[in-house]
């Protein structure tokens, strides 16, 4: 897993979601980074620096396809 992302990766936060899920996909970027959780559906809007600190890792593609 390496920390470079783009639209619609798969990324794992450090902390879990309130409902217990940490993997989130990637909607929106720009100054600010938009992330929809993968199990609630629950979007969020963080700026890109708040982003890459809370951030634990990217998914590769091979991962999610498998």
């Amino acid at each position: 897993m390496d920390k470079d992302f783009k639209l619609n990766d798969i990324v794992i936060m450090k902390k879990p979601h309130a409902c217990g899920e940490n993997k989130w996909i990637i909607t929106r970027m720009g100054v600010d980074v938009k992330i929809k959780c993968l199990n609630c559906n629950r979007e969020i809007m963080m700026d890109r620096l708040e982003f890459k600190k809370k951030l634990k890792g990217v998914i590769d593609e091979k991962t999610q396809e498998d």
